[in-house]
């Protein structure tokens, strides 16, 4: 049985939070997809929890302990789901402010499915205009299909946007793209410059 580690970070700011939801629905619809014998391992990050501390490294330039391990989480998986609510036509802050704190390095290479929510279909085009964008420059992987689940989609799918299908079918689609990228690539391993250190006399030279 070979295993993957998924982070799944999302940013919404309510309890409970429309945005963890969807959240939660591509996290289980990638296992699922995942073909049998793979085991999934699913990190959740909710970055409302690190709000004070993401400006506190903004700020100084130091993540805190919880907050370092959170990075450490999203550096070491094999995958990630991002998930935004979308203000005024883009990502939210706090979503930025992760990712503006997390390693440039850390996200090249490592498939990433997008996803948000909004109030109305006419945010959906956020996701193309600014989070898309946002991950490429970062040279992630980012699979073609992104989600966006409008307020009318959590009403049993009847709202669903003519040519998109419904919000289940979008899930699973996007889902579905993921587990290929993640079965693509070895599984992640992260080099702890502490593991093997040079031995001492290497250090000396010989001398």
């Amino acid at each position: 049985m070979s295993g993957r580690t998924l982070a799944v970070v999302s940013a919404g700011l309510g309890q409970p939070s429309s945005t963890r939801l969807l959240a939660d629905q591509l996290a289980a619809a990638t296992e699922r997809a995942l073909p049998a014998g793979t085991s999934l391992d699913v990190r959740h990050v909710e970055l409302r929890d690190q709000g004070h501390a993401l400006v506190d490294h903004l700020l100084t330039g130091f993540p805190s302990p919880a907050l370092g391990r959170v990075l450490d989480t999203v550096v070491r998986a094999d995958g990630l789901i991002a998930v935004t609510p979308i203000f005024n036509a883009s990502y939210s802050g706090l979503f930025k402010s992760f990712f503006d704190v997390l390693d440039d390095q850390a996200l090249v290479g490592k498939p990433v499915l997008i996803g948000a929510t909004g109030g109305t279909a006419r945010h959906s085009l956020a996701l193309e205009h600014a989070m898309r964008p946002m991950f490429t420059y970062l040279r992630a992987v980012v699979v073609p299909t992104a989600v966006f689940a409008a307020a009318e989609d959590w009403g049993g799918d009847s709202g669903a946007a003519p040519g998109l299908g419904t919000l289940a079918a979008r899930v699973d689609r996007a889902a579905a793209e993921l587990a290929v990228q993640l079965e693509r690539q070895d599984a992640s391993r992260v080099v702890d410059p502490f593991a093997e250190p040079t031995p001492f006399e290497q250090l000396l030279g010989g001398q």
